[in-house]
């Protein structure tokens, strides 16, 4: 069991007896003496793709659910699909893009360290690595002696994504960047 206090982002809990993947936290801190903090949490059924909106106290529970994990690798994107291979068995198989949207900015063909949710031997997920290391494909120019001022600037990303980095980053200068906040952890 899993106290709400204790829910995370990517962690999987069972909602009305279902897999559920949970994608987003509020925090609801109430003003008033003795009243519980609220968690709204925004899930997504791993096995209908369906999303659930709930709310808990910081006491409620739910349990874990249980599934297994497989290494797996992202091998492409064609036009509405992503195609993995299972490391073990070099099986094929592949996901709608739709489904996997909130991860789609953080996948580069042949990426590896992916896993795969299986529960009931069915793929239901796939979980990325907390962090991956990307390209800086376009960014303004770097400004001399612009590397002391806490200063930061757009730059676009191999897959697209856009994060926010020093000043005095450069294009083709490879960063670790969080796949759970989407945020620039640093350079590698």
């Amino acid at each position: 069991m899993v106290p709400a206090k204790d829910f995370k982002r990517r962690m999987v809990v069972e909602i009305d007896g279902a897999p559920h993947m949970i994608e987003q936290i509020q925090v609801q801190t109430p003003s008033a003496r003795g009243a519980a903090t609220l968690y709204k949490i925004k899930a997504r059924n791993l096995k209908t793709k369906n999303r659930v909106e709930k709310a808990y106290r910081g006491t409620d529970a739910l349990n874990e659910s249980s599934f297994e994990r497989k290494p797996i690798q992202f091998l492409y994107r064609d036009a509405d699909e992503l195609h993995f291979m299972d490391s073990g068995d070099f099986s094929q198989f592949s996901f709608r893009a739709d489904d996997l949207a909130d991860q789609l900015p953080f996948m580069t063909e042949n990426m590896a360290g992916v896993e795969a949710l299986v529960v009931d031997e069915e793929i239901i997920a796939i979980d990325l690595p907390d962090t991956v290391e990307m390209a800086i494909v376009e960014t303004a120019p770097g400004v001399r002696g612009n590397s002391a001022t806490g200063r930061t600037k757009p730059a676009t990303l191999a897959t697209g994504h856009v994060v926010q980095v020093p000043e005095h980053t450069e294009p083709g200068i490879l960063v670790r960047v969080d796949t759970r906040t989407g945020e620039y952890l640093g350079r590698v």
